[in-house]
């Protein structure tokens, strides 16, 4: 696939997506959103892909909305900047609620709407020289959608912290939060994301994958009781998928199982 603004490439069952505007930071505008939006859809759709991973090119992840944007934002009527926060909120979703595993390398700052991406990621691995944050309220804005998914992953306190002060953490900060996975030297970074991406390909059941994330999406909004018995629904329903099958007579008979 071919964009203006992202580097797009499938091999070994691994999507990887690029955000292409070194020069910019990597800095979101509307265009890149909607491309964000095209590469996760296709990823989605495309079966020889069951891992999908999200970098920045150049010396920032992401930088968040750029300036050009946010000049023109001023100029948007109450409708149009609802249709643009909408079209961000819809990404956020997509990623959010994606069958396939999304992994970040950050190699550089992730800012803003930046680290509400990181944020959105089901694993994250960053070089300790990154900064992350949320930065909005320092420019008069409000990290409004990127708290919905915040509380819910690291806790309201945390959370507070980090959109109320509006400050940058370092990525050692930000993995004590539970923001993110594990913090990465640089020189090893790829290596470790491609060994993860690796293992979730062939060490796991991507019937197994789907059903895990979408629990885990979904269980801080059930009563217990409610949870629960959706939880014993899915063990059952799991238990009479193929996948389940096929991984069960692997164990009992001692041989190894590539998915």
């Amino acid at each position: 696939m071919v964009f203006s603004f992202l580097l797009y490439t499938v091999a070994d069952r691994v999507a990887t997506i690029i955000l292409n505007r070194p020069e910019k930071r990597n800095a979101l505008n509307g265009l890149l959103v909607a491309e964000l939006q095209q590469a996760f859809t296709a990823a989605a759709a495309d079966d020889a892909v069951k891992v999908i991973v999200l970098k920045g090119n150049g010396d920032a992840f992401c930088a968040g909305a750029d300036l050009e944007y946010l000049q023109q934002l001023q100029q948007n009527t109450y409708d149009e900047n609802l249709a643009d926060s909408q079209q961000l909120m819809q990404l956020f979703r997509q990623i959010h609620e994606l069958d396939k595993i999304v992994i970040a390398q950050v190699e550089g700052h992730a800012v803003a709407g930046g680290c509400g991406l990181v944020t959105l990621c089901d694993l994250s691995y960053v070089v300790p020289e990154a900064m992350l944050g949320y930065t909005e309220v320092k420019i008069g804005f409000v990290p409004a959608l990127v708290a919905i998914f915040l509380v819910r992953k690291i806790g309201e306190g945390r959370a507070r912290e980090l959109l109320l002060t509006g400050r940058l953490v370092t990525a050692e900060k930000a993995a004590q939060d539970g923001l993110i996975t594990a913090v990465i030297p640089a020189a090893e970074i790829n290596t470790q994301v491609a060994k993860v991406a690796a293992s979730l390909c062939n060490d796991a059941s991507a019937h197994s994958l789907t059903v895990t994330k979408k629990l885990i999406g979904t269980v801080l909004d059930l009563p217990l009781e409610n949870g629960l018995k959706h939880a014993a629904e899915l063990n059952a329903l799991t238990r009479g998928h193929e996948d389940c099958k096929r991984g069960i007579a692997a164990f009992l008979s001692k041989e190894k199982l590539v998915w």
